[in-house]
């Protein structure tokens, strides 16, 4: 019994372990520069992408392990098409905006046709999509990049530019206080949900846990918002981009914990065949999943665009396995029917932890892929190994 409390232990928390430790070596091997707060707002930035495509990727990991290929073509497709309606169209930003979601919907939802209904692998079909779409996005581009002007709005609203920060309407000098009240707000709304949470799973009768282990759960989760917050505060604000991570984060975390479609996504990757036998349409639900990441794909473009101040042809390049490691690294099976949003978000902080650490030290791009990599793989062996030694306990 003290072994099985020890495994579920380090297979519920393993990775928040880990980033402590990776965040503890990159602190002591850089001398603290990675924890100063210019540098925190660089990783929030500068992986945006990543918590807003990883959000969509676990809900088709969900369905079975799936994965969608195709999404960093998707983010260079749809920011070409963004940027040619609002620079050489002259289209108003906000109707270039609502088009590169519909374009990236319907890009989805193409895709999701010949997963969901006609039964072609995932990774066969998202496999063609990003070949396709990176040809496509030359094709529009013709293979040169288009700049965007600040003018327009669309930097600031989507965290480029010089001015992508929330407004300190306070003025104090050195510390942006209308940041840190955001972040004691965000604080306590976190806090108050997860006490509402647990009151209503006791009030049904469900099995809660113990309050030294809930405190042990929210207190380094509050501290850790908090500590963020403090450091923006100290730099220049809360930047813009975080609103849509939070947003994204929010929203996808509501859904595939306090709703019955996030079941369903759950209960497919868990057992297809028992799934549909209950009544559930198998089919909707993988169609869901794929539109769904053609959809937050256009979002993702929309970041990148704005952090790069220009659509490129090169843009996501590699996008996708990005939001793939970070949510296998995040807790995610390998097998479906197994994964959190708050894990693919530690698992996305500690892919940037490891990202900015590296560059820090100066080390080259091609290490740092082979280290986040090493990461990959050994989370994926870790959730393989630890599947087999319960099956063996059960067993016993």
């Amino acid at each position: 019994m003290g072994e099985n409390k020890t495994a579920v232990f380090l297979k519920k928390y393993a990775m928040i372990i880990v980033l402590f430790c990776v965040l503890g070596l990159f602190t002591g091997l850089t001398g603290g520069n990675i924890l100063l707060p210019m540098n925190i707002t660089s990783l929030i930035s500068q992986n945006a992408y990543v918590f807003i495509l990883a959000a969509g990727m676990l809900l088709c990991i969900l369905t079975g392990g799936n994965i969608d290929l195709s999404v960093g073509s998707i983010v260079c497709f749809t920011g070409a098409i963004g940027a040619t309606l609002m620079v050489k169209q002259g289209w108003n930003p906000v109707l270039a905006v609502i088009a590169m979601a519909i374009v990236g919907a319907l890009i989805g939802a193409f895709q999701a046709f010949w997963i969901a209904y006609v039964r072609i692998p995932p990774f066969i079909v998202t496999l063609a999509g990003m070949l396709a779409f990176r040809g496509l996005s030359n094709v529009v581009l013709d293979a040169t990049s288009i700049p965007l002007s600040e003018e327009t709005g669309f930097l600031k609203v989507f965290g480029g530019g010089r001015e992508c920060y929330v407004p300190d309407v306070f003025g104090i000098e050195g510390f942006n206080l209308t940041c840190f009240l955001i972040g004691v707000i965000a604080t306590v709304i976190y806090i108050i949900l997860q006490i509402k949470s647990r009151v209503a799973r006791k009030k049904k009768g469900y099995e809660a846990e113990k309050m030294s282990a809930f405190l042990l759960k929210i207190i380094p989760v509050a501290a850790a918002i908090m500590w963020i917050i403090t450091e923006l505060s100290l730099d220049r604000g809360f930047p813009t981009v975080l609103i849509w991570i939070m947003a994204v984060v929010l929203i996808y975390g509501y859904i595939t914990s306090n709703t019955v479609t996030g079941r369903t996504f759950y209960a497919v990757g868990g057992n297809e065949k028992a799934t549909k036998l209950s009544g559930i349409n198998t089919n909707k639900v993988y169609f869901l999943a794929y539109t769904n990441m053609g959809l937050l794909s256009a979002v993702a473009a929309m970041v990148t665009m704005a952090r790069l101040s220009s659509a490129q042809p090169t843009a996501g390049n590699q996008y996708e396995m990005d939001a793939i490691g970070a949510c296998f690294i995040g807790g995610a099976s390998a097998y479906g029917g197994i994964g959190t949003v708050p894990g693919v978000i530690i698992g996305a902080i500690l892919m940037g932890v490891i990202n900015m650490g590296m560059f820090l030290l100066g080390v080259s791009q091609d290490w740092c892929k082979v280290v986040k990599g090493a990461v990959l793989l050994a989370a994926v062996i870790f959730d393989v190994v630890s599947k087999r030694g319960g099956k063996l306990i059960a067993k016993n």
